[in-house]
């Protein structure tokens, strides 16, 4: 289903003219140097591609044919695969480098070079020709070692392409060889006779034993990963090996490859990093729901930050448009979670729906998220804002593992988020005494859905903000203990150090008991202070705590009710929210009176 799927993505980029999908046998490929010819085959120059420095530095990407792959140890009894009029010195020139140092293994490789050109047919074009005599030159190295590159080429073992000098382009951008080299492909395509049925198509096809690599996954090699693989006698079966344990054309396998690789590309705009899986998606066909679905997960780019809010708008609105409902309600939606594994790339989550059911999930999402905030924090978040509020100092790499993908899946699946995001949470909210923004939506949304989906009738949902009627003992504690630090702050200001939040904070949301009685006993204190400063402040103050603690009757009441011993989960996440909420009622408020 999945290499189904981005075969068909395959097909609509190559019937689009401005996708500019490489076509079957050709790759676009980072090469950083370009070896210029004259006429007469003699070089004239080593031009860089490469661009910029540090973050910053770009290598010029050309469309040449399909490499070659290459496996095994560099031996002098081996059959040496060469890639079409591009490669590194070792097969262009029979000159070592890098790691290799065996000149005998070079002439072959050389030789490997020169048969695959020879393969070709004749081509009246004046760069291939000049290519033909720069390699019967016996003196190669020479010629080149006198341009500034040549150290750096010879070093690193980098690729390089051919230019004839005066010409735009190189040279498997003219036409004439481009057509050659198309003939070529075609010719080495129908020329096999072992042709079985392709398990991804259906049609015959010889089969592709050795898969393309997957570049662009976060944690895997820079040569890449194979989805496809078989590298180990246990994964063999009934004689057959490599990639004919799972037969794939070579059509095929060219054509889902590429396009993961496409989606996976640096200027990607359809691929997002969710926790550490790699996370591409895409539509049947072209869609405004493909452009927006990543501004729903990423950080916006500083030229643009209300691009999140803007996808978010056009969410919405799409309720009174029909965008979602009508036009795209049968167009499939394809989102690809991978991550690295050992040699592999394995596959961490695969959904597929219609744009329309992404599009209410979406929409059920932002509306579990929303509750008050400052006036300085944003309506919409990103998602890894929300997980970085759940991260230790703040660092994506203490993310908790796994979480980022069981959320995405929750999202998109419409299911309850996990109960480990809860946990997490509460437990980031103890460890830094505080209850932020971020994770109090991210409390109240699993608190939500977690009710929509259990079916209670008995527990009461959350409200985006104060909510007095609610007599959940721990939002109603949460709700108190942000009132008792609201009369700390009044009666002392400045003056004290350390506040309740900063040393109670922790022990209320779990252990109520052994908390809030002591707390209490203080508040007294404090109020006897503000009564002779602020009467007003004072009345109000008391009057919160005897409806938070009482409810709303007329009766004044003494004393201290029987506080819970402790507090399970949920309304420890419950006691969160109530203090979250109080606490922007009261800066609400605040801001009010003062303006």
């Amino acid at each position: 289903m999945i290499l189904q799927a981005l075969k068909e993505y395959y097909d609509r980029k190559a019937a689009d003219p401005e996708s500019n999908i490489a076509p079957f046998g050709w790759e676009w490929k980072e090469i950083p140097f370009i070896i210029v010819l004259n006429n007469n085959g003699v070089p004239v120059d080593i031009k860089p591609t490469v661009e910029g420095t540090g973050k910053n530095k770009k290598t010029q990407w050309f469309l040449v044919p399909q490499s070659v792959i290459r496996t095994g140890e560099k031996t002098e009894t081996r059959e040496y695969k060469s890639n079409l009029l591009w490669d590194t010195i070792d097969y262009t020139i029979g000159f070592p480098s890098g790691d290799n140092k065996n000149i005998a293994i070079c002439n072959k490789q050389h030789q490997a070079f020169k048969e695959k050109i020879a393969a070709l047919d004749t081509i009246d074009d004046p760069g291939f020709i000049a290519l033909q005599k720069f390699l019967e030159l016996s003196d190669k190295e020479n010629k080149l070692k006198k341009y500034d590159k040549w150290e750096e080429l010879k070093k690193k073992g980098l690729a390089h392409v051919f230019k004839l000098a005066g010409i735009e382009g190189i040279l498997t951008d003219t036409q004439k060889v481009r057509q050659a080299i198309n003939e070529f492909i075609k010719k080495v395509s129908e020329s096999s006779s072992n042709k079985i049925c392709c398990l991804v198509s259906g049609e015959p096809d010889e089969i592709e034993l050795t898969h393309a690599k997957i570049k662009g996954v976060l944690g895997c090699k820079s040569t890449g990963g194979s989805i496809v693989s078989v590298n180990f006698s246990a994964g063999e079966s009934f004689g057959r090996r490599q990639g004919s344990v799972s037969p794939i054309g070579k059509h095929a396998a060219f054509f889902f490859a590429t396009a993961l690789n496409t989606l996976l590309s640096r200027d990607s705009k359809q691929k997002l990093q969710v926790g550490d899986a790699t996370t591409v998606f895409w539509a049947e066909k072209r869609d405004k729901f493909e452009e927006d679905f990543g501004d729903f997960w990423a950080e916006p780019p500083g030229d643009n930050p209300d691009r999140l809010t803007n996808a978010v708008k056009s969410l919405y609105k799409s309720v009174d448009t029909g965008a979602f409902v009508t036009d795209s309600d049968n167009t499939r939606f394809y989102v690809l979670g991978l991550s690295p594994n050992a040699a592999r790339i394995s596959v961490r989550f695969w959904h597929v729906g219609t744009i329309s059911e992404f599009a209410s999930r979406f929409r059920e999402y932002f509306d579990d998220l929303r509750i008050v905030h400052g006036s300085k924090d944003k309506d919409h978040l990103p998602l890894w804002r929300y997980l970085i509020s759940l991260a230790a100092l703040g660092k994506t790499e203490n993310i908790p593992h796994g979480l980022a993908g069981n959320i995405m899946r929750a999202i998109l699946e419409g299911l309850p988020l996990p109960l480990s995001l809860l946990q997490v949470a509460i437990l980031r909210n103890r460890a830094e005494q505080d209850v932020t923004y971020p994770r109090a939506a991210l409390i109240k949304a699993a608190l939500n859905r977690s009710i929509k989906n259990s079916k209670s009738t008995t527990e009461r949902k959350l409200k985006m903000s104060l909510d007095t009627e609610n007599d959940n003992v721990g939002y109603r504690l949460g709700r108190l203990f942000a009132v008792l630090g609201n009369v700390q702050h009044a009666a002392l200001g400045g003056q004290t150090n350390t506040t309740i939040r900063d040393r109670y904070y922790s022990a209320a949301s779990t252990a109520p008991a052994s908390v809030f009685p002591t707390l209490l006993r203080n508040t007294k204190n404090h109020l006897g202070k503000l009564r002779k400063e602020k009467s007003g402040l004072a009345v109000k103050l008391e009057k919160e705590i005897q409806e938070i603690l009482w409810g709303r009757d007329n009766e004044i009441k003494s004393g201290v009710p029987d506080f819970p011993a402790h507090l399970f989960l949920k309304d420890q996440g419950r006691f969160a929210i109530g203090y979250y909420h109080q606490r922007q009622d009261f800066f609400t408020k605040h801001n009010t009176v003062k303006e």
